[in-house]
């Protein structure tokens, strides 16, 4: 209950969203979690699973707020560095679904085929010279940049005067004015507006396995 006494919901009830504790230390897995009312949990919609919900919540939360930041529009390009990630596969079915050309990063092979299966026009090695690879491909400018991996340094360069570049890693206004930093909010509305895109096929959530409590270990050494 919360302090006036409201049960948010009925006990039984499917949720989702994240813990938005400054840290996870002991206790950030496990068979139960304290979330506060005000933000982080939604209801599960009944024809979303739970393995998509749960991968849904953080990552498909930064995915809004980085498509919201940049807006983009029909027949722009725009380049996604750290297109394979959670984050990155979701902005790049987001900003395909918008009519924008995504140039997407992603190691030849693999990567490369996921990231195609996620609307990437065109997939550009980030151990090469992505600098050139994107001018080549884009010599008039991006439109935008969504930075969700690696060193933003060089990108503001590859930008259209007038170009944004939305960075889930802090890189804001301080060290570019063509910079949004980006904090994911998972408040209520956020969430359900994830589950509603899930449940109308805007959009997926690509889940390549899916690991018990007791195989938390086997989970983070999984990690690339």
């Amino acid at each position: 209950p919360g302090g006036d006494g409201r049960v948010p919901g009925r006990v039984g009830d499917r949720v989702f969203g994240a813990v938005t504790t400054p840290y996870l230390g002991e206790g950030g897995f496990g068979d139960y979690v304290l979330v506060s009312e005000q933000i982080g949990i939604a209801k599960i919609p009944d024809t979303l699973s739970m393995a998509e919900a749960g991968a849904l919540g953080l990552a498909g939360a930064a995915d809004i707020g980085s498509i919201d930041a940049i807006n983009p529009q029909a027949g722009e390009t725009i380049l996604i560095v750290g297109a394979t990630g959670g984050v990155g596969a979701i902005a790049t079915q987001y900003a395909t679904a918008s009519g924008v050309r995504v140039i997407a990063t992603a190691k030849p092979g693999t990567e490369a085929e996921f990231v195609k299966s996620q609307g990437a026009q065109i997939v550009v090695d980030p151990s090469g010279d992505l600098a050139a690879q994107v001018q080549a491909l884009s010599p008039g400018g991006l439109d935008a940049i969504l930075h969700l991996a690696g060193d933003a340094s060089a990108l503001p360069a590859l930008l259209v005067k007038g170009g944004k570049i939305a960075s889930t890693l802090g890189f804001g206004p301080d060290k570019d004015p063509s910079a949004i930093a980006i904090m994911a909010s998972t408040d209520e509305v956020t969430l359900n507006r994830l589950a509603a895109d899930v449940v109308a096929n805007r959009i997926h959530v690509p889940i390549t396995r899916t690991y018990e409590l007791s195989e938390v270990a086997d989970a983070i050494k999984s990690f690339p």
